[in-house]
């Protein structure tokens, strides 16, 4: 890894270009895949007072930042947005850098997903929930050198490499993904989560033994075969389809191997960009769909495998339950498959959340795929099923009850509410609840082999941490590598038994 420079460290943002002015000015170039042309620019300083502009066609922007005392936080915003930090509505993209002091005349400020990287890792050393929160502050806090440096090491240790190789930031930032994660208390945008373009996250810590920097020539070869691909199948989901980073083996989704499902010549890519505790309505807010609906085209298929999280509409549930119901909730049909939701709010309807993803897939001309949601390892009475001599079977857990709290403004069946949009739809449907909750039930005495129960600790020390996921206490929701390969087949199992999924199961393998 080649050793912090200073001109690497412009590349990423802070100052340069000192000049024997009398002004201060800031300028620099906003960017997330592409340069964000119009993006609104504000920069906020130790005092609180607040500067602002708009970046031009190509991104750039420029401000007199005399009046400002740093440390400083640019923000951009791109043109359009309104909101950088709520989830109730689509989320602006937003990137945020900091510039820790001011050289007399001219300095420069590149914005980007690198440095809200940066800003993000600054932000939560402060006890800030992410970036956004440090950027609306009503001031910017001193910031101790050694957070900063931390942030900046960190920085180095994931992208060093791929800047390296490069010598361009532009090349980088066109083969990664970027948005804001989810905060469960608050329900607002959290800390940065950058992955590469198989939407493998890219976060430290970097070692052997735990994550892998950004490869770049993976990510662009990754890129190349989506862009090149005769057929490309989209995975809008959660935990249970979604790609892992190297330290949170062998956790494992059913979409991070469903590609080796297809014959090696099909032209078929797989873009998985599921992502964990996303709902149906927090993944189109948040802009988890957006990364990958840049690159739908007429003729893809496009996976809708929702409902986990769609059920968080407990508003009574200790610490989150506000900011679920707010934000992660929708209602299933009734019994009667009517839509369900609060009057003026038909977006809290989990049909018209899934029927949002229908109606793009198909203006895109790509088809849309509904499926159930898979199991829980569970029985009836939401119990860990096959333990402490308990016979009784996994059953269905996607439904809600009213309990007696009365803390649901609606109940009802997800797998159902399913069912029933994709019926009046016309949409091809894949009952994967009801395929694996025979696997689990074939599987009594060896499911933990296939759902997350991690014993061995020391192949895989992050679990040596973790109070969930370990033979202790099993996870009955997400999957080890057998398990998402398992699940991965049933897919498969399901494309096949689908009359319209014919010329897709074509490319399958025999």
């Amino acid at each position: 890894m080649p050793p912090i420079t200073l001109p690497l460290l412009a590349v990423l943002c802070l100052t340069a270009c000192a000049a024997v002015q009398p002004t201060h000015s800031l300028s620099g170039f906003t960017a997330t895949h592409t340069r964000m042309a119009g993006a609104s620019i504000s920069v906020r300083d130790s005092r609180g007072a607040v500067a602002t502009n708009t970046a031009d066609s190509q991104g750039r922007y420029q401000i007199d930042v005399s009046a400002l005392t740093p440390p400083l936080v640019v923000l951009a915003m791109e043109a359009g947005g309104h909101s950088c930090r709520t989830n109730r509505t689509p989320r602006a993209h937003c990137v945020t850098a900091l510039v820790p002091t001011l050289q007399a005349g001219a300095n420069t400020a590149h914005v980007n997903p690198l440095t809200d990287q940066i800003t993000s890792d600054v932000a939560t050393a402060l006890r800030f929930t992410g970036p956004q929160q440090l950027a609306e502050a009503p001031s910017v806090p001193a910031i101790p050198p050694q957070v900063y440096a931390n942030a900046l090491q960190h920085q180095h240790a994931g992208f060093g490499d791929a800047l390296a190789q490069t010598g361009g930031l532009d090349t980088v930032l066109a083969v990664i993904n970027h948005t804001r994660g989810y905060d469960n208390d608050s329900g607002e945008a959290s800390a940065t989560v950058i992955t590469d373009m198989g939407w493998r996250p890219i976060t430290h810590p970097f070692a052997a033994d735990a994550n892998e920097p950004l490869q770049l020539a993976r990510t662009q070869q990754q890129l190349a075969a989506i862009q090149a691909a005769r057929i490309r199948i989209f995975i809008v989901g959660d935990s249970t389809a979604a790609t892992y980073e190297r330290q949170r083996m062998p956790r494992m989704g059913w979409g991070q191997v469903f590609e080796e499902q297809f014959k090696p010549d099909s032209g078929v890519k797989v873009v998985n960009g599921a992502r964990a505790g996303r709902s149906s309505r927090d993944f189109f807010n948040g802009g988890w769909y957006r990364q990958m609906a840049r690159f739908i085209q007429a003729g893809d298929y496009v996976i809708i495998a929702h409902g986990h999280n769609d059920q968080n509409c407990n508003s009574q549930r200790p610490v989150r339950g506000t900011a679920d119901v707010a934000n992660l909730c929708t209602y299933p049909n009734d019994a009667q498959g009517q839509r369900q939701f609060p009057t003026g709010q038909p977006q809290m309807s989990f049909q018209n959340s899934l029927e949002v993803y229908v109606n793009d897939a198909r203006a895109r001309g790509a088809i849309p795929l509904l499926m159930t949601p898979t199991t829980r390892f569970l029985n009836a009475d939401r119990k860990t099923a096959y333990t402490n001599g308990d016979t009784r079977p996994v059953v269905s857990q996607h439904l809600t009850r009213q309990n007696a709290a009365r803390a649901y403004a609606f109940t009802g069946d997800y797998s159902q509410t399913i069912k029933d949009t994709a019926r009046v739809n016309g949409v091809p449907l894949i009952d994967l609840e009801a395929k694996t909750i025979a696997f689990a039930n074939v599987h009594a005495k060896d499911w933990q082999d296939y759902w997350l129960v991690v014993g061995d600790t020391e192949r895989y020390p992050w679990y040596a941490t973790q109070t969930a996921g370990i033979s202790t206490a099993p996870d009955t929701t997400h999957f080890q590598e057998a398990g998402a390969r398992a699940v991965a087949a049933l897919v498969v199992q399901g494309i096949r038994e689908t009359p319209a999924l014919l010329p897709l199961a074509q490319h399958l393998k025999p």
